[in-house]
């Protein structure tokens, strides 16, 4: 294979490969959005063999203007000398509005007439809302800031449902918006920064009941996965905005994904082609062989060092909480080295008693946190924690053992646990510093562990 090309990930059975990236803000000749959105897609014409569509969750153009004539030009620079390299008859290409595409009434006409998508959405969304349905996948495009509901932040989601409904035979289901519904790298900020409170957690329930695979968005300037209720939620924003959420950690981007009976792929290749992260969804279950028992106390790890890519490890705490409500800090499990602060805690903090993974990352820096569930006082517990450092942030995941749905951990940090050096002793059932430290106060804790 000649060296300017990147093999692509393809499906393993008969399935769906595409390429998925949002948030250009291009559309104006020489502005420095163009060179920057010219990177991005210099790396998806070198994807062998060529997806077979793309999805752009919005921000194509720069837009933002009160004059329609001057966002017309800016969509036709973007499709016409911008995109010319995609041949649209082979390569569909599908988008959602953004908030510089589709901000008012002006901007969501010129939006309908200029890229002329499906009109199958609710009534006055025509062109705006939509979805398309190619063999076992359903996509389903929606607008998150329409006018017609109040704006930027807002969403419809009684259509949604009901399209869902009707294509329940669908295998595989994909919905996409240009906001996220939960916060990505700790930017949040209800409509400006993610959908609405009053329509988030039903649109999220909806997803769930009709087993949705994935909501894919953009917005944040960033790439993050997180999972919730077994639902992933991944953000590309990095076509080629030249701004990161944040500068330093993020880097422009495509995603390359196959899409199959196994599950999802995807490749996050960065303007070199080089692929900075993978994952594969759902994760493989580790089987009962490799799972060990932990002593309670102190003892040697049976992990040290970094886990390494596609590697991930996971803990089972079971136990009963104290009958009576206990603020202090409780410790399931502490990763530590002699003479610093433990980079690894695990336990339950607060008068709710929150399941809580702190990450500190380098002396004299403030640690990180993970936030989990509540359990109430005198109440058993049977916790299936995972731990996957390919999906960066929201690689921190939970579960009852005997559900099969994952949840990650709420955070604000803009990567995981990907660069963490597991250290040479851990204990269990208290702290570093002995049995007096931040001891678990139930009547009892078993802590089991496994690496995949």
């Amino acid at each position: 294979m000649p060296m300017d090309e990147i093999p692509a990930l393809l499906p393993r059975t008969p399935g769906h490969q595409f390429v998925l990236y949002g948030d250009a803000c291009s559309g104006v000749r020489g502005a420095p959005h163009e060179a920057t959105f010219a990177s991005v897609n210099a790396v998806i014409q070198r994807l062998q063999p060529q997806p077979e569509f793309i999805l752009f969750p919005g921000d194509e153009i720069i837009g933002l203007t009160a004059d329609a004539d001057a966002l017309r030009a800016q969509w036709r620079h973007w499709l016409d000398h911008e995109m010319s390299w995609l041949d649209h008859r082979a390569i569909p290409l599908w988008h959602t509005t953004g908030n510089h595409t589709a901000y008012d009434v002006m901007s969501e006409d010129v939006f309908r007439e200029v890229l002329d998508l499906p009109r199958n959405g609710p009534s006055g969304q025509e062109g705006l809302s939509y979805w398309v349905r190619r063999g076992d996948l359903l996509l389903v495009f929606v607008h998150t800031l329409w006018t017609g509901l109040g704006g930027e932040g807002h969403v419809e989601t009684a259509w949604l449902e009901s399209v869902l409904r009707q294509h329940a035979d669908a295998r595989h289901k994909m919905v996409l918006g240009h906001h996220p519904v939960f916060p990505v790298n700790g930017f949040s900020g209800p409509y400006q920064r993610e959908i609405g409170p009053e329509h988030a957690s039903r649109f999220w329930d909806i997803l769930v009941e009709a087993n949705v695979l994935a909501y894919l968005c953009s917005h944040i300037l960033a790439f993050d996965v997180q999972v919730h209720r077994g639902v992933l939620q991944i953000c590309t924003a990095g076509a080629g905005t030249a701004h990161r959420m944040p500068e330093g950690v993020e880097y422009l981007h495509c995603v390359q994904a196959a899409l199959d009976d196994r599950g999802l792929r995807y490749q996050v290749l960065d303007t070199d082609g080089i692929a900075r992260e993978r994952l594969e969804w759902p994760m493989a279950p580790l089987s009962g062989d490799r799972w060990r028992d932990l002593a309670r106390g102190e003892g040697e790890p049976p992990l040290t060092g970094r886990l390494g890519q596609c590697r991930r490890v996971e803990f089972r705490f079971r136990g009963r909480t104290a009958a009576d409500t206990v603020s202090s800090a409780q410790t399931f499990l502490s990763a530590f080295s002699p003479g610093s602060i433990a980079p690894v805690w695990i336990g339950l903090q607060g008068p709710g008693q929150t399941l809580t993974l702190i990450m500190g990352r380098e002396p004299g820096r403030s640690p990180h946190y993970w936030i989990g569930p509540s359990i109430p006082a005198g109440q058993d517990f049977d916790i299936h924690l995972a731990i996957g450092p390919d999906m960066g942030p929201g690689g921190v995941l939970y579960r009852p053992w005997d559900e099969e749905r994952w949840t990650s951990l709420s955070a604000a940090s803009p990567t995981g646990l990907e660069t963490l050096l597991w250290p040479d002793r851990w204990s269990v059932g208290h702290g570093q510093h002995g049995g007096e430290d931040r001891p678990f106060a139930g009547p009892e804790l078993t802590v089991s562990f496994a690496v995949g």
